[in-house]
């Protein structure tokens, strides 16, 4: 069970020491979040169309600053049809990105340190700043209160390149690495968001208890209404993305919402709050998860105890005084609940993530029973 709870994290959140050469700083270099904005700056984006992609496309371009993409072309090829995308494959094909320049590059989709050590090295000479997203995931452990210093996970094979429940974050921490030793700590942003949650999500992972209540009827809960969670909206990753590029704030930044503020007995509050379901809770406590292996369908909720008492108490306090803002959590569920109507038909009949209707009514059979 410890294996496959550390598969799901790892897995669900998108959550080594710094290169010896090349060392990535974890205290901001360069600029304020106060200062002047800046000038329009021509921007890289590698990704750009999934997403958290289109957020930053937008905030970007609504600040005035010109966006180029970079991507294959196969995702959501029809958004921003006005802008030029460079095709090509982040393991295969860089060629496009050759003898060109841009002030600096927003890498949203690096999962594998080869293909983020090739751009790096490639775009070195070609841009100012270079901000890589990763994950909290990167962690070794949950057990104890994390911030930007505490220890990184590794792999004993660092060739590794399949992307699983356990490479995930070994695999995230070593992009940082090899992102560090190209740019140079100076130059560099590392963001490490926590679960990433509003308008647009495709994993359905939050998006899961606002959604299945809105249902009504009884509803499984897990541990208690004080069991706290930890995320971040995309819009303000989004904003802090452009904050950190404009101002060329070098450093490591956690970006989650503080540490201990929300819990789910909020989220039950704000889901009733926005959809008027008539809902009768029905809380399971850690014992009867375990017994259970209900672990795995419980997006963004984890035990309070043992190897994950801490993912939700990531420390978020160096972005918040870079600038990260977080919105009212209401706000996220409130916007991403108007954006689950515009979908077509087949898209909201089954929800992506959380517990089967038919697993829900036979747990909570078992929890009446016993």
């Amino acid at each position: 069970m410890k294996r496959d709870r550390r598969s799901f994290i790892k897995a669900s959140v998108l959550g080594g020491a710094a290169a010896a050469s090349g060392a990535l700083t974890t205290t901001a270099v360069a600029g304020d979040a106060n200062d002047k904005r800046a000038e329009p700056l021509s921007l890289l984006i590698l990704g750009g169309t999934g997403f958290i992609g289109p957020h930053m496309v937008r905030e970007a371009l609504r600040r005035g600053h010109s966006v180029t993409l970079f991507n294959r072309g196969r995702t959501n090829s029809e958004l921003f049809r006005d802008l030029e995308t460079i095709k090509g494959d982040r393991g295969s094909d860089l060629e496009g990105l050759k003898d060109r320049r841009w002030d600096a590059v927003i890498d949203n989709s690096g999962y594998v340190p080869r293909h983020v050590q090739n751009s790096a090295e490639l775009l070195a000479g070609a841009v100012e700043h270079y901000l890589f997203i990763s994950t909290i995931s990167v962690y070794a452990s949950f057990e104890q209160p994390l911030d930007e210093n505490s220890p990184l996970g590794t792999l004993e094979d660092e060739s590794v390149e399949e992307v699983t429940g356990e490479t995930y974050g070994p695999l995230k921490a070593l992009c940082e690495k090899r992102a560090a030793s190209a740019m140079g700590g100076d130059r560099l942003t590392v963001l490490r968001p926590t679960y990433i949650c509003g308008p647009g999500d495709h994993t359905d992972r939050f998006s899961y208890w606002p959604l299945r209540a809105s249902k009504g009827g009884s509803m499984l809960w897990p541990g208690t209404p004080q069991h706290t969670t930890q995320i971040i909206d995309v819009r303000d990753l989004a904003n802090f993305t452009i904050d950190c590029v404009e101002h060329k704030t070098a450093g490591i930044y956690n970006t989650v919402t503080p540490k201990g503020s929300y819990n789910f007995g909020q989220l039950l509050e704000d889901s009733l709050a926005l959809t008027g379901a008539e809902l009768d809770p029905v809380w399971m406590d850690e014992a009867f998860i375990e017994e259970h292996e209900v672990f795995g369908s419980l997006p963004v909720w984890h035990p309070q105890s043992g190897d994950y008492a801490n993912i939700s108490s990531v420390s978020g306090s160096r972005a918040r005084a870079a600038g990260l803002h977080n919105r009212p959590v209401r706000e996220t569920i409130r916007d991403l609940l108007s954006w689950w109507e515009t979908l077509p038909e087949e898209r909201t009949a089954t929800i992506r993530a959380g517990l089967a209707p038919e697993r829900e009514a036979e747990l909570i059979e078992m929890l009446k029973a016993s």
